[in-house]
């Protein structure tokens, strides 16, 4: 993805370049925040470094908060940015090996169900029942081929730029906070008795983060609300789908992603995980409010 500089803002706010004070600029280095020109700025994988950073150089602007280098949310950069995003494509695709594999049961244990059997059966499985797992082990099932495909496609493409952006603890936990989210929503809305599964709560979740992402290194946004609007037509217009994980998941995306992205450099890890403390704590209450409409 193209990054641009920030649009026509007044000239009198653009600090000027650290290296040459006389030209204004609204780009910064990623990992250390001072202003770069367009003649200082180094590609990087995310956004843009100063040459001190890029060279691996303290330079005499403000340093960054640890000796070593960070990701654009303050997360430490790995040798593999991708890591992460590849695990969990292969867990995913074990599943659903699994699952075409072992018998039925096996399937029928992993994915989100509320309550089963209905009336006038006595329940023995679900949520309701106690069976809190399934609200995860949906996230990583897939039963038919095309759903995995389309999945695990989102998740390469959107997953690798946001765990070098983020880190792989604030990445990892986007995605499963974002799933959870989802899989609560779904769990809330949806009929009791209709079994749902697969990672679009967490891939949702993605989408979300990438907005915020995409706003803060001040690039187009258009391609991201493109996109997302197309997936939000699918979800919406085609049989079988549970819109409720892809909004779930795309809501708790969105907020999470944009603390981890726009906090505050001084209180970074108190907001971050202060969001994600409290995306955890609605998911909490919404599968509590649901247990108890259906007990």
């Amino acid at each position: 993805m193209d990054h641009a500089a920030a649009g026509p803002p007044d000239a009198q706010s653009l600090p000027g370049c650290y290296r040459h004070p006389d030209r204004e600029t609204g780009i910064r280095c990623t990992r250390c925040e001072r202003p770069i020109c367009t003649d200082c700025m180094v590609n990087a994988s995310v956004g843009f470094h100063c040459p001190d950073c890029a060279a691996g150089r303290t330079g005499n602007g403000p340093a960054p908060a640890a000796s070593r280098p960070r990701t654009l949310a303050g997360g430490t950069i790995a040798a593999d940015p991708h890591l992460l995003t590849k695990i969990l494509i292969g867990l995913n695709a074990a599943v659903f090996i699994a699952v075409q594999a072992l018998p039925s049961s096996f399937l029928s244990d992993m994915v989100l169900i509320g309550r089963w059997p209905p009336a006038p059966f006595v329940p023995t499985e679900g949520v309701a029942e106690g069976e809190w797992f399934r609200l995860v082990t949906t996230m990583f099932t897939h039963e038919e081929i095309w759903h995995i495909g389309f999945n695990m496609i989102g998740l390469w493409f959107l997953g690798g730029p946001l765990e070098a952006a983020l880190g792989r603890a604030r990445f990892l936990t986007l995605y499963l906070v974002s799933g959870l989210a989802g899989s609560a929503l779904t769990y809330l809305l949806a009929s009791p008795t209709t079994a749902t599964l697969g990672a679009s709560g967490a891939v949702f979740g993605l989408f979300g983060a990438t907005a915020a992402l995409v706003r803060r290194l001040n690039a187009d946004m258009r391609p991201v609300v493109i996109l997302l609007a197309i997936n939000l037509v699918f979800t919406f217009t085609w049989a079988n789908i549970a819109w409720q994980a892809h909004i779930g998941g795309l809501v708790a995306g969105g907020v999470i992603g944009f603390a981890m992205l726009h906090a505050p450099r001084e209180r970074r890890t108190l907001v971050q995980y202060g969001a994600c403390a409290l995306v955890l704590l609605v998911v909490v209450g919404l599968t509590l409010l649901r247990t108890a409409q259906l007990t």
